[in-house]
């Protein structure tokens, strides 16, 4: 349930909303658009005595919200919404660039790393310090030493840090040392991963799963913005399908599609989406012009003895070349690529 404020409703009419809907058994969320308040009643909407909603001081209209993501719906929120985090701004024609290596391996490595996604111009590093991987013999990052790594990073260049997290009881961990969380695509459906980054107080940037539809997907942000955390970004790195010719399907109509349907950014993964070098920046200049918000890309000083994901990995040359040609599309097409501090 939406209830629309009317126009220049002070913020005593706004709190006694609230507490209408307080009082119902329903959970309130206020949004504040650049023209009027709305007030999402979250819950079950055939509560007896909803209607007296529509009575209430300052109240414009009351209106149900079809889609079944409630927050991320923009029958809630109409206006697009901008995540900012440090150095990274995301959304209303700004195209974050978050780069750097798949797994933080050693000082020497993310230093670099660090000092090339500034040099060519993007907003903020990337870089795995817990790794969840297919195989248990497989490098799974270095944990807390990797996130003081990417903490020295950022002390070196100001870059806002983007790491993932695997579980809940990791969340107060990483929070201490990174300024967005990322939600991996095989945690897409962990409810209580989700239902712990919603109660931080930092940025998420959720990948969608192999296998997710849309709505479940969006359903996947729905709990992390019920938890109370409204910085919410979607990230598309692909769907698993019959082709292997590339790591995943990078379906690029999934940008239009779902900014119809919310107002929380997208970002477009070519790394993972393609699971190859020499297709990335190619990708990554067919996300601008469909509209992303944003773009997370991998990048490491030497590919070939990357611990893991080298072969989808640009070396910092290509990745200045990626840049400047996705800087162009992003002119061509009245945007910003979004630079570092």
């Amino acid at each position: 349930m939406i209830i629309v404020m009317k126009r220049g409703t002070g913020q005593p009419d706004i709190d006694n909303a609230v507490a209408h809907v307080e009082a119902l058994g329903l959970k309130p969320v206020v949004i504040q658009g650049t023209e009027r308040t709305v007030i999402a009643a979250v819950g079950e909407e055939r509560v007896a005595g909803i209607g007296s909603l529509e009575s209430c001081p300052g109240v414009d209209e009351v209106l149900p919200i079809l889609a079944p993501y409630k927050l991320a719906s923009r029958e809630l929120k109409p206006e697009s919404s901008v995540i900012t985090a440090g150095s990274l701004s995301v959304g209303k024609g700004t195209i974050g660039v978050i780069a750097g290596p798949c797994s933080v391996e050693t000082e020497e490595q993310i230093l670099a790393c660090a000092h090339a996604v500034k040099a060519a111009g993007a907003s903020a590093l990337r870089g795995g310090a817990f790794k969840p991987r297919t195989s248990p013999y497989s490098f799974q990052g270095l944990k807390e030493v990797g996130l003081k790594l990417l903490a020295e990073a950022r002390e070196q260049t100001g870059l806002a840090i983007v790491t993932e997290v695997v579980s809940p009881d990791d969340v107060d961990l990483v929070s201490k040392y990174a300024d967005v969380l990322q939600i991996g695509a095989r945690n897409m459906q962990n409810y209580r991963l989700l239902e712990a980054v919603g109660k931080s107080h930092r940025a998420a940037l959720l990948k969608r799963g192999p296998s997710a539809t849309i709505d479940e997907f969006l359903l996947a942000a729905e709990y992390i913005l019920d938890g109370g955390n409204q910085n919410v970004m979607l990230c598309e790195r692909g769907i698993r399908t019959f082709e292997s010719h590339t790591r995943f399907t990078l379906p690029l109509a999934t940008v239009p599609y779902v900014q119809q349907r919310t107002h929380l950014p997208i970002v477009v993964d070519p790394s993972h989406g393609t699971g190859h070098t020499a297709l990335v920046t190619s990708m990554a200049k067919a996300a601008i012009a469909a509209g992303a918000d944003g773009l997370i890309v991998e990048i490491h000083p030497n590919p070939d003895k990357a611990l893991s994901d080298g072969y989808q990995s640009l070396n910092f040359a290509q990745f200045e070349t990626m840049m400047k040609e996705c800087r162009r599309i992003a002119e061509a097409v009245d945007r910003t690529l979004g630079v570092g501090v």
